[in-house]
């Protein structure tokens, strides 16, 4: 009778989680579903207008595909960039899906923008920034996809240039010429709250 070695999977990376996944193992899908199920809830939920419902069904897909697409993985790169583009994907189908779009909201913390070394912003008081925040969702809402969800990988997700090149599919200057381009329309119609110089 053979002697098996039980496997700590919360000591493995996700990347080795991923070749467990794919080998069938639940114990290795249900450690990737701890690490990542609430925040890719927050993602959903803030991208697809704060509904709940939409927010839990979307989740439960996108985990739905990394079983049934375990094998599609690359071993090689990094599996939050990978897990995030899916996401993001599922995202921008449901956009494109939607002929009118509802209110999308960005949950910006007032002393992390402050803190931002690549923006400059001058809010005096919460009320400033309620009514910042509603003016910027609506200008936001104007925006294509690309440039409306670049902006809030960077500004809302705080990931790096290099993670949203990965999760979007395009070139590192692709990214920053987006948010130049998001940011410089962005700040000309906020001018009045003397915004954002990136």
């Amino acid at each position: 009778m053979g002697f098996q070695f039980r496997i700590n999977y919360k000591s493995k990376s996700d990347e080795e989680l991923m070749v467990f996944i794919n080998k069938g193992k639940e114990k290795a899908f249900n450690e990737i579903y701890l690490r990542y199920s609430r925040k890719l809830f927050l993602f959903f939920y803030q991208k697809l207008y704060q509904d709940n419902n939409r927010a839990e069904d979307f989740l439960q897909d996108l985990f739905l595909k990394i079983i049934e697409k375990a094998e599609l993985f690359d071993h090689t790169k990094n599996f939050s960039s990978w897990i995030y583009s899916i996401a993001y994907n599922m995202c921008k189908n449901e956009y494109r899906n939607n002929a009118r779009k509802k209110e999308k909201t960005l949950e910006l913390n007032i002393e992390e923008f402050k803190n931002d070394t690549t923006s400059s912003i001058v809010i005096n008081n919460e009320d400033d920034f309620l009514l910042f925040k509603k003016n910027l969702n609506n200008e936001l809402e104007k925006l294509d996809d690309k440039h409306s969800v670049t902006f809030t990988l960077r500004h809302q997700d705080n990931m790096s240039i290099k993670e949203i090149s990965e999760i979007i599919g395009c070139s590192e200057g692709t990214v920053k010429s987006r948010l130049f381009y998001a940011t410089k329309k962005l700040s000309i119609k906020l001018k009045q709250f003397n915004a954002i110089k990136f």
